[in-house]
């Protein structure tokens, strides 16, 4: 699919949810959150239908620590078949760890702003790519997917507005690295359906639509309308946090991830099959939920429970 197709507004019959709660979400949460009680939340998901579980990273515990139980997650789990658990590696080690737990995919990142790679990882863009070519190496060994994300892709903290061919640069030497996927990150949520379109237009001139995914922030109330401007641009990979978990630590006031369950309602009223079942995921939204203890950041999810 090519940037002409983008004119088309069609909506996809099927759309993929990749599900980064228990990862990109719980990372930030202050409260320490028991391997037990992420092996429950990702066999609650699964069970749900999820069909791909961002279910752990192999990050430094000084740097996160709610990611130090990552590998007792990947070792407790229930596996289902035809779900992918996916891990976030950010270096050699990390990837070797994904390795010994038998974790099905991992993830690697980038940013389309210098001054956030530099903030978030201490280095510039090129370095910090050119340090994913041990991983990528590695993988293809390995027989192992890699998933590229790319952060900051509207604005960024500290540059502001990012130029989208800065965006579709970045994402194209990912791709041109291995990566079979680029997930979109609007990292502290300021894009608009506008500002989105014109950012998926220059990346989708570059990388076929079918090998890209959006990642959308909720900071200013846009997810569900950049989510909707995406699906007309041809997108059916659409990354999400149960119970709208998340933030990002190097972006101040960037709220959590759009939630999982506000996105499957906008989707299956839009009659898109996610092959999620709605019931069971709102339950698995309540139960983390609780166990933080507090109310799920999902407008659907609160609903439901109200009426219940």
């Amino acid at each position: 699919m090519t940037a002409e197709s983008l004119t088309t507004n069609q909506m996809p019959a099927k759309v993929k949810i990749v599900e980064v709660g228990p990862r990109d979400g719980l990372q930030n949460e202050k409260t320490p959150i028991s391997a037990q009680d992420k092996i429950t939340l990702i066999n609650q998901l699964s069970e749900a239908g999820v069909s791909y579980i961002e279910s752990g990273s192999f990050v430094s515990p000084k740097w996160v620590p709610q990611m130090a139980t990552s590998a007792d997650v990947f070792n407790g789990i229930t596996r289902a078949k035809n779900v992918t658990y996916a891990a976030l590696t950010p270096n050699m080690r990390g990837f070797e760890g994904a390795i010994a737990v038998n974790a099905n995919e991992v993830a690697i990142f980038g940013a389309a702003s210098e001054s956030f790679s530099q903030k978030n990882i201490n280095c510039s863009i090129e370095e910090s790519l050119a340090r994913f070519e041990p991983i990528m190496t590695a993988a293809k060994n390995a027989n192992i997917r890699v998933r590229g994300y790319v952060s900051c892709v509207v604005g960024c903290p500290y540059d502001g507005l990012i130029d989208p061919e800065q965006v579709a640069t970045v994402a194209e030497k990912l791709f041109n690295m291995g990566c079979y996927e680029i997930s979109l990150g609007d990292t502290i949520g300021v894009g608009t359906a506008a500002s989105v379109q014109k950012m998926l237009q220059a990346v989708s001139a570059r990388i076929p639509t079918d090998n890209l995914a959006v990642h959308f922030h909720d900071t200013y109330g846009q997810a569900l309308t950049n989510i909707y401007t995406a699906l007309q641009s041809g997108i059916t990979v659409v990354d999400s946090a149960i119970a709208g978990l998340g933030g990002c630590p190097y972006a101040k006031g960037a709220s959590g991830n759009v939630a999982t369950e506000d996105v499957v309602y906008l989707l299956n009223g839009l009659g898109i099959n996610t092959g999620i079942n709605f019931d069971k995921l709102l339950k698995a939204g309540w139960f983390i939920s609780d166990i933080l203890g507090k109310a799920p950041i999902s407008k659907v999810s609160n609903a439901y429970r109200a009426q219940r």
